[in-house]
């Protein structure tokens, strides 16, 4: 059961990182047209900049206030959750299936 739910996690973070890579190039090319301001905020190489990642999963996009880049942002985020969610989850039952190897056989 426990591999179960590990191969679970890693295939929703798997799932969120399909998500994240139509979405996410689709929020910065919205931004280098409509808002060159933002580039010097998110660095060069913004898609895996962490500050610009940081930027996101904060959600201070919203501060821009235009509504066709949330609209992309915001599935960007939610992306950038469920990886980081399934990811840790996956993590969590590794160490439980370390720490217990008899257990959830």
């Amino acid at each position: 059961m426990v591999l179960f739910f590990a191969l679970w996690f890693v295939a929703m973070a798997i799932a969120g990182a399909t998500a994240f890579v139509i979405f996410w190039p689709l929020s910065l090319v919205h931004l280098r047209d409509k808002h060159p301001e933002t580039k010097p905020l998110l660095g060069e190489f913004a898609f895996l900049n962490p500050k610009a990642l940081w930027w996101l999963l904060t959600g201070h996009y919203r501060s821009l206030q235009d509504r066709s880049f949330t609209g992309l942002a915001t599935p960007a985020r939610i992306s950038l959750i469920i990886i980081l969610t399934g990811l840790f989850f996956a993590f969590l039952l590794y160490l439980f299936a370390t720490l217990y190897p008899g257990v959830g056989g």
